[in-house]
């Protein structure tokens, strides 16, 4: 990865106790995919309203394209 910067995460005690108990899993990797996922849906999310705010001006119909 080009660019990578660290983050500091708290976490509750219960979390963290949990997480310790699987040191097998590498807990970085499972933020950073949670992480992206969630900025993935962000994006998509926002453009979404982008797209219905635009489409009603000129379809009625806009609504049928997306789930909200």
């Amino acid at each position: 990865m080009i660019g990578v910067v660290n983050v500091t995460l708290s976490v509750p005690q219960e979390l963290y106790a949990l997480m310790k108990k699987h040191p097998e899993i590498k807990w970085t990797e499972v933020m950073r995919r949670a992480a992206a996922d969630f900025a993935e849906k962000v994006e998509k999310d926002e453009f979404k309203q982008y797209a219905y705010a635009k489409s009603v001006e000129d379809w009625s119909g806009a609504d049928e394209l997306f789930e909200f």
